[in-house]
């Protein structure tokens, strides 16, 4: 158990090899700090690796009140036993109220961990987060429910990539920064990494990062109608994503998934075809800036959160509108 309870809301800052913070670490110190003022606490990024003085300098410029940092050699290379550990000794020792985890492949790994071992309760791909008037954090779900934990501290919740936007850097504030050293044993650890291998079958797809999006669903009607939403994307600059129908499909790999039960995106401008809009698909995209949707059906969900829309066939309407984009572009 903590040593006593306070109304601090922590954040899990992952780091890159190079001590960098991924995306979605400060991507969550938006909503923290909405959340760490409603209920009249600091907002404390945890950051665990090694060499990690960039991700340190990233989050005071995105708005933490303070920050706890653990840096050893042992923590360059995710571990699980290593960072539940620590995490572990961090929340006994501290006793924050609530901590929010990126709901990556390691924060999905290490929030149940937590969770069990701590004896709390574990809240998994919120895309929404609040506190009730009674300072209890409800984390929205995907299929639109609301989760409450009002009896177990901390509150611990995993938030997609890309659900929430992060802030433009700010003034690099000069904020409390404690340094924790905890003991890792080679018995502790349990596994070892031998390498890193940076590669993947097919292409590299980045559907967080991307500014753009053109993604294919159903409406394609199979492998060979990706090629115009791949020719649109390519002179557009954009990243090709594809609904879980078209994946399921086997037309395109499962890399290229928006939704639930893919990637969660917020680029620019998320381009739909041939997509009805269901509302596990919804749930992956709808943060977008602007939504523009092509599609035959009328009726079809996407357009009642699309920006534009235009019914037709995509077959028709994509060369089209990618001759027009070569043509201004002068391409």
């Amino acid at each position: 158990m903590a040593v006593e309870k306070t109304k601090d809301l922590w954040v899990f800052i992952e780091t890159e090899d190079e001590g960098t913070a991924k995306s979605v670490g400060l991507e969550l110190l938006v909503p923290g700090r909405r959340l760490a003022d409603k209920q009249n606490g600091k907002l404390v990024a945890v950051i665990l690796g090694s060499n990690v003085a960039p991700a340190l300098e990233a989050v005071k410029a995105h708005g933490a009140d303070e920050a706890i940092v653990v840096d050893q050699p042992e923590l360059k290379h995710y571990n699980t036993d290593a960072y539940a550990k620590v995490l572990c000794e961090l929340i006994e020792k501290y006793g924050p109220s609530v901590m929010l985890i990126g709901a990556t492949n390691n924060g999905r790994d290490i929030g149940p961990r937590i969770s069990c071992r701590l004896g709390t309760g574990l809240t998994a791909d919120c895309t929404a987060l609040d506190i009730d008037d009674e300072t209890r954090p409800a984390f929205g779900g995907n299929l639109m429910a609301t989760i409450m934990c009002p009896d177990h501290r901390p509150q611990l919740g995993t938030v997609r990539p890309g659900v929430f936007k992060k802030s433009e850097p700010g003034e690099v504030k000069d904020i409390p920064v404690i340094k924790e050293k905890v003991e890792i044993t080679d018995a502790e650890k349990r596994v070892e990494l031998l390498e890193v291998i940076n590669e993947m079958a097919g292409e590299l797809v980045d559907l967080e990062n991307a500014e753009i999006i053109v993604s294919g669903g159903r409406g394609v009607g199979g492998p060979e109608g990706f090629a115009p939403v791949r020719e649109l994307a390519e002179v557009l600059g954009a990243t090709v994503g594809a609904s879980r129908a078209a994946v399921d499909a086997g037309w395109i790999p499962h890399a290229h998934q928006v939704g639930q039960t893919g990637k969660t995106v917020g680029p620019k401008i998320y381009i739909a075809c041939g997509i009805s809009g269901a509302i596990q698909h919804l749930a992956g995209m709808s943060s977008s800036d602007v939504i523009i949707a092509i599609n035959k059906d009328p009726d079809a969900p996407i357009f009642n959160v699309a920006d534009y829309g235009l019914v037709g066939d995509l077959k028709v309407v994509l060369p089209i509108l990618t001759e027009k984009i070569r043509k201004y572009k002068g391409l």
